[in-house]
C-alpha cells in the first residue's frame, strides 16, 4: 500500500485525477494506492469471477467484476472483486453497461496480497457492509484462509479444506469449498 503524502483533496477532485496502475483508492481524504497483484492474487481472482459469472449471470442474476471502482459512502475503492445484482448494474443510454459505478456491490472480495495491510482491507469491507453490501470476503493466500463477513454478525473464519465458503443469497447456487477455493493455485 502506497500512500501519496498530499493535502487532502475532495472525492469529486479525486474523482477527476487520471487512473493509476495499479488503482488508487479514496480513503477519508486521502490517496491510497493498492499493491500489484501478484501471482496467487491474480490467478484467485480470475477464477472467482469466473465461476461466480458461470453461475450468475447466464439467468441474468449477477454479475462479477474484477478490480472495479465503486463510489459511494464517502470512498471511492476498488475490491478485487465486485458482485452486483443484475438490477443494480448501471447502465447508459444505450442499455450498456454504465462506466460509474456510484453505488456500493451486493458483494464485496478482498484477496490479500503480502505488503497489504489486513485492517486497511477490512475498513473497506465494513465500509461496503455498512452502505449495504451483503457479504464481504477477506481471503488471504499466505494463510490458506477466507474471513467471511456477514452484515451485523460476527465474522466467519474459515480455514479447513471441507469448509463451504458462504455466499449471499443472490447466488445461492455457488457452491464452493475452501480447498476447492485454495485447489486453483496449484498446476
Amino acid at each position: 500500500m502506497i500512500k501519496t503524502p498530499t493535502r487532502r483533496i475532495s472525492l469529486e477532485e479525486f474523482l477527476q485525477l487520471p487512473e493509476t496502475k495499479p488503482a488508487s483508492e479514496y480513503i477519508d481524504g486521502e490517496i491510497i494506492q493498492k499493491p500489484m497483484p501478484q501471482g496467487k492474487h491474480s490467478r484467485l481472482q480470475g477464477e472467482l469471477v469466473t465461476a461466480i459469472n458461470r453461475i450468475a449471470e447466464p439467468t441474468k442474476i449477477a454479475l462479477a467484476f474484477p478490480e472495479l471502482r465503486c463510489t459511494f459512502g464517502g470512498r471511492s475503492t476498488v475490491p478485487d472483486v465486485a458482485v452486483f445484482a443484475w438490477e443494480r448494474i448501471p447502465v447508459d443510454e444505450k442499455g450498456n453497461i454504465g462506466n460509474a459505478f456510484n453505488t456500493y456491490p451486493d458483494w464485496t472480495i478482498e484477496i490479500l496480497s503480502p505488503e497489504q495491510s489486513t485492517t486497511k482491507v477490512t475498513k473497506n469491507i465494513l465500509h461496503s457492509l455498512n452502505h449495504g453490501t451483503s457479504l464481504g470476503w477477506l481471503i488471504d493466500p499466505e494463510e490458506y484462509g477466507v474471513l467471511a463477513y456477514p452484515p451485523q454478525q460476527q465474522p466467519i473464519y474459515l480455514e479447513n479444506e471441507e469448509d463451504i465458503l458462504p455466499v449471499p443469497e443472490l447466488v445461492s447456487d455457488l457452491h464452493l469449498t475452501l480447498g476447492q477455493l485454495f485447489g486453483w493455485l496449484k498446476l
